[in-house]
């Protein structure tokens, strides 16, 4: 009992972060009874996720470390927690002119939702992963009915109905991966031992129950049927809020259970083959889907699943270098994810919903469509953006992968990626089109907050700056390790 107390002392310091989460979230939910100004809230709140991102950042180059012996704490984590962090921050700012009621509580289940994010990143217990999920899926469920109308609502409980069988059936292959190995930790020795000498088809299909949970959290084929109505009904701000945190940190626990499923290749199945075919399925769905859309958020909705498929790229390719590409793509997609926000945003709040209406909006608001127009370059994945050099990367370890392994799969993979980058810039450029190409007179006037414009241009500047010297940050992430 004594060694168990000492565990636990020794194990706070290093969930430091975590911690000023939960006392976030309990001061915001506390403060909502005094009816706080949105400055306040808001200040506070970017304050928390500030907070925890410097004690993340000094944490980085620490070793890694056992905690409560249901987490771990290495780099790879902890840069994802930093990515996380910082796409809190932007949600923070994109929604100061969205949020009109319930503004605690709003920026409360953000602080949940982070807190959840960070310990899913950090744990293989199967107890805990299900914890974490269903803190993300919970507070998700909220915020998406946040624009408070009968659309809202209905998505809302589209979102709730679909993730509640979603984690039913996640928890159904955890319940059998235990029965088969007597574990609850997936990457614990007695687990991948276990499992090697009982492998049978039941076992692999415990897996593919586990991962259908996981799908779902990073808006993944089969299981990205929500995301569309969810992206369309929700407020931008927590669209785009949901199109980072949530997959960023289901992403890492998928590629955790999938490395423990593979038992360092001795597996009696090919996860790798499998893991291609997802990701194939994905980019697929996702772009040629996009392609029908005339809503805004619904075309971003199903940029989001594609996007899910080329992050997925760099961690499926088991390669050293894979997931440093991941880890690189990871940091482009939230700037330029937030900075396309930045803008539907303010358009949405102007009534401006669909292509359609971004017509001749290039004349009367140039420096926002330009912007705009540098993101969706970049999602597209040309240059002169980070996109293009993140994409670049991706591709170039599906190749090494090809080159190491043979697999088939692995060129299948890398021809199915550049044709379906190349469908992808028929539907993000429709609306550059529309705004400089197509003549039309803006049904509703708009104003774009200064603060819009400083993010914007933050952002976009990230953006370039990591084509032009993309060094700057890959000579930082080559120093992360990953180990199960």
């Amino acid at each position: 009992m004594g060694d168990q107390v000492n565990d636990i002392i020794n194990s706070l310091s290093s969930v430091l972060p975590e911690i000023f989460l939960a006392i976030g979230f309990f001061t915001l939910l506390v403060v909502g009874m005094l009816k706080p100004k949105l400055s306040s809230v808001l200040v506070f709140s970017i304050v928390i996720f500030a907070s925890v991102g410097i004690l993340t950042f000094l944490d980085l180059s620490s070793e890694s470390k056992v905690l409560f012996g249901m987490m771990k704490k290495d780099a790879f984590s902890s840069y994802v927690k930093l990515l996380i962090c910082a796409s809190a921050i932007f949600t923070c700012l994109l929604s100061v002119p969205t949020v009109k009621e319930h503004r605690s509580e709003y920026f409360a289940f953000l602080v949940a939702m982070v807190l959840g994010a960070h310990l899913l990143t950090m744990t293989t217990n199967f107890l805990l992963i299900f914890i974490s999920v269903e803190i993300l899926s919970i507070c998700s469920y909220v915020l998406a009915g946040y624009s408070f109308n009968k659309k809202s609502a209905e998505g809302s409980l589209k979102y709730f109905l679909f993730g509640s069988v979603a984690a039913a059936v996640m928890l159904y292959g955890f319940t059998f991966l235990y029965g088969f190995t007597g574990a609850v930790d997936f990457a614990d020795q007695r687990f991948i031992q276990n499992l090697i000498n009982v492998q049978n088809p039941l076992t692999h299909l415990s897996a593919f129950l586990v991962l259908a949970g996981f799908l779902f959290k990073i808006s993944s084929a089969p299981m990205h049927f929500w995301a569309p109505d969810v992206y369309d009904s929700a407020p931008a701000p927590v669209a785009a809020f949901f199109s980072t945190v949530p997959k960023l940190a289901g992403l890492v626990v998928f590629f955790k259970f999938i490395v423990a499923m593979n038992l360092f290749g001795q597996s009696s199945i090919d996860w790798q083959f499998y893991a291609a075919a997802l990701v194939i399925m994905t980019i697929t769905v996702g772009n040629f889907a996009a392609l029908k859309q005339t809503n805004v958020k619904r075309m971003m909705a199903y940029s989001s699943i594609a996007q899910s498929g080329f992050l997925m790229i760099g961690l499926i390719v088991f390669l050293p270098q894979g997931y440093q590409f991941f880890l690189y793509y990871a940091t482009v997609y939230v700037a330029m994810n937030f900075v396309v926000f930045v803008y539907i945003n303010s358009f949405e709040k102007a009534g401006i919903t669909t292509i359609a209406e971004y017509s001749g909006l290039g004349k009367t608001s140039l420096v926002a469509n330009t912007f705009m127009l540098v993101g969706l370059i970049s999602l597209t994945g040309l240059p002169p953006t980070a996109g293009f050099t993140g994409k670049l990367f991706l591709f170039s370890g599906v190749w090494s992968s090809f080159e190491q392994t043979g697999s088939g799969m692995m060129l299948v993979l890398f021809i199915t990626g550049l044709l379906n980058t190349v469908v992808s810039l028929f539907y993000y450029l429709r609306i550059p089109y529309y705004a400089f190409l197509k003549n039309g007179k803006p049904a509703v006037s708009h104003n774009i907050l200064p603060f819009e414009n400083l993010l914007g241009v933050f952002l976009v500047l990230v953006l370039l700056m990591l084509f032009f010297q993309p060094g700057l940050l890959m000579s930082w992430i080559n120093k992360i390790n990953f180990v199960l």
